[in-house]
C-alpha cells in the first residue's frame, strides 16, 4: 500500500494506513517505527519491498479470512499488515528518496488491496454467506471504486485538476468497510446482533461511490468545457492581435509609398 506520495515529492490521495490513523496517532506511530525503518535500511530492504509486503499481507488477510466468514481475525490482519504505510514512508523519508516509481507502485498496488478487500466480501456472500444481494453490492463497491479512481487519474492526465473532494473516497470506503467487518465478526465471540453491521456498511459504500462517481463525472464535464472555452477565448484573442499587427503593416506599407 505504499510510501505516502508526499515523500515522493508529489501530493497524494491518502493510503490506507494514514486515513486509519489520525495525525496525533500518526506522530505517535512514527516516532515507535522509526527505528524499525532504520534497522530495515541497516539490513538493505528497500521500502518498495515492505510496500510489496504489505499489500500481499493485506491480500492474505482479505482472500484467506474473509470468504471464510472470519472477519474479525482477517480484519486483525489486515491492520498489521497497514502499517506498512507508515513502515516505508519513514524509510523513504530517512533515505530522501523521491521517485515516480515509488508513487506508481503505490497507487497500483493500492488498487490491488482493494480488490482484494471486496473480493473477499463477495467471496464469502457467494458461498457461505449465501446472500446473492449483498454479493451483488460488494461487487458494486469493487467496481465503483476501481472506476472512481480512474475518474480522478484519467481527469488529471488531459490535464484537469478534478477539483473535487468526493462523498466516499478510497480512504472512507476502506475504513467504513474494514472497521464493519471487525465489529461484525464479533459475533462468534457472541455479541449478538453486531453482524449485520457489515450489509450496513456496503450499502452505505455503495451509495456513496455512486454519489462520489457522479460528482466527479460532473466536475471533470465541466473543468473540461471552462477549459475549451478559456481555450477557445485564447485563440480568439490570438487572431485578433494577427489581424490589428497586419492592418498596422498594412497602413505602414501605404504611409511609406
Amino acid at each position: 500500500m505504499g510510501q505516502p506520495v508526499a515523500s515522493r515529492g508529489q501530493t497524494a490521495t491518502p493510503t490506507l494506513g494514514k486515513a486509519m490513523l489520525n495525525k496525533y496517532a500518526r506522530a505517535f506511530f512514527t516516532r515507535v517505527l522509526t527505528p524499525f525503518a532504520a534497522f530495515l535500511i541497516r539490513r538493505g530492504v528497500s521500502p518498495d519491498t515492505v510496500t510489496l509486503i504489505g499489500t500481499a499481507g493485506v491480500v492474505a488477510g482479505a482472500l484467506v479470512f474473509y470468504p471464510m466468514g472470519e472477519f474479525f481475525w482477517g480484519t486483525v490482519v489486515i491492520t498489521l499488515f497497514v502499517f506498512s504505510d507508515l513502515v516505508d514512508g519513514n524509510m523513504a523519508r530517512q533515505l530522501g528518496r523521491s521517485s515516480r516509481w515509488g508513487a506508481f507502485l503505490d497507487s497500483t498496488l493500492d488498487r490491488v488491496a482493494d480488490g482484494a478487500i471486496f473480493g473477499g466480501f463477495i467471496l464469502w456472500y457467494a458461498g457461505g454467506g449465501d446472500d446473492l444481494v449483498l454479493c451483488a453490492v460488494s461487487i458494486f463497491c469493487l467496481a465503483s471504486g476501481q472506476v472512481v479512481s480512474y475518474t480522478k487519474a484519467r481527469g488529471e492526465s488531459i490535464g484537469l485538476p478534478v477539483a473535487v473532494n468526493g462523498l466516499v473516497e478510497r480512504a472512507e470506503r476502506l475504513v467504513i468497510s474494514l472497521v464493519a467487518a471487525g465489529l461484525a465478526g464479533l459475533h462468534t465471540f457472541g455479541v449478538p446482533g453486531i453482524q449485520y453491521l457489515l450489509p450496513v456498511a456496503l450499502w452505505i459504500v455503495a451509495v456513496g461511490s455512486l454519489v462520489t462517481l457522479i460528482q466527479r463525472v460532473v466536475t471533470v464535464r465541466r473543468e473540461s468545457a471552462e477549459a475549451e472555452e478559456a481555450a477557445a477565448a485564447q485563440d480568439d484573442a490570438a487572431t485578433q492581435d494577427n489581424e490589428g499587427k497586419q492592418q498596422n503593416a498594412s497602413h505602414g506599407s501605404e504611409a511609406a509609398t
